[in-house]
């Protein structure tokens, strides 16, 4: 019997082949997926995964799939990062926690920021970096357009009522469950702040003439669950509270109780309603409406003549080409009685 027909051997060429197909498969998968071979005339010389660790926060956040690559054209290169999550909101929360301090205000996108040669932006649920070259608006856009699995999802509105004068540039951070909430403010403990409500918080650090606060705004879906929350709030030790309809607002031990007071006033919700006018519908004159019943009425009466001629001449014609025998005459006889 030859070598190869041996049963063993056959059964080592069948795992070989499964491995191989499985490695196929795997390396597959690992293809890049977000950035292009080109971008606006920069070759891709080098794309590696990037993923930011094992860190439970990433997980929290909704982490998909992050990658790096290096540009280079007539021997200028560029390093660049994309991270992808599974929404808006936690796209938002990496952003303001990865942000660079130093940078400024960018209107490459609505969160994004720049230097000199550089960027950093979010937007829908994906987070850009770039490192030696700054794009424009253009380029940005065509980027955005070629992205996998972009979700625009709509952005919390509820952080237009947490105070934005005084801010301390940087400072702001996005709490969407325990983990972040450890991250960024562990003076809270995750059963106070009550995720399994599905709640959301913002804190951040304000300049205030007593030094820096800290506050922490927490949003929860109904005003009668936060007002439920306010008593574990006030339970915490040297926590000053307010409840604004369904947001809490608290800062812990604060330096200056004034000062705190005066911070937490500022945080006012104001319930927005959407009212759909109805339009004016029109409305006709009394001639319009005495002339337009009297066409329809017209109408109906013109209707039911030409109908009723047409009946009436169908039957007339009929009449005419049956057939009718004369009536035979009826005979008394009575010269017989």
């Amino acid at each position: 019997m030859p070598l190869w027909q041996r049963q063993e051997i056959q059964e080592m060429l069948r795992q070989i082949i499964r491995t191989a197909a499985i490695l196929v498969a795997s390396s597959a998968i690992a293809l890049p997926a977000i950035w292009p071979e080109e971008f606006f005339g920069y070759k891709r010389v080098l794309v590696e995964e990037n993923a930011p660790g094992t860190e439970a926060i990433w997980e929290e956040f909704g982490f998909e799939e992050g990658e790096s690559v290096r540009y280079a054209l007539n021997g200028k290169e560029f390093e660049a990062v994309a991270w992808r999550f599974n929404d808006a909101t936690s796209a938002m929360a990496v952003y303001e926690w990865k942000r660079p301090v130093d940078a400024q205000p960018s209107e490459l996108t609505g969160l994004g920021v720049e230097w000199d040669d550089g960027a950093f932006v979010a937007h829908g649920n994906y987070v850009l970096r770039f490192d030696g070259y700054k794009p424009d608006t253009e380029q940005m856009v065509g980027m955005l357009l070629i992205v996998p699995m972009l979700e625009q999802s709509q952005l919390p509105t509820w952080v237009s009522f947490v105070p934005a004068d005084g801010v301390v540039s940087g400072s702001e951070r996005f709490v969407i469950g325990p983990e972040s909430l450890q991250e960024f403010e562990p003076g809270v403990p995750p059963s106070v702040a009550g995720f399994h409500f599905g709640v959301e918080g913002r804190i951040a650090r304000y300049n205030t003439p007593a030094g820096d606060l800290k506050l922490g705004v927490f949003s929860y879906p109904t005003p009668h669950i936060a007002r439920q929350q306010l008593a574990e709030f006030r339970m915490l030790p040297g926590a000053l509270v307010k409840r604004t309809g369904p947001l809490l607002a608290v800062i812990l031990n604060p330096a200056d109780a004034d000062e705190a007071q005066k911070l937490l006033g500022r945080v006012n919700y104001r319930a927005t309603i959407t009212w759909d006018e109805m339009t004016r519908s029109y409305e006709p004159s009394l001639g319009e409406i005495l002339l337009t019943t009297l066409l329809f009425v017209g109408g109906l009466l013109l209707a039911a003549v030409i109908l009723g001629g047409l009946f009436g001449g169908m039957k007339f014609r009929r009449w005419r080409n049956q057939d009718v025998e004369e009536d035979p005459m009826i005979l008394l006889h009575i010269e017989d009685k």
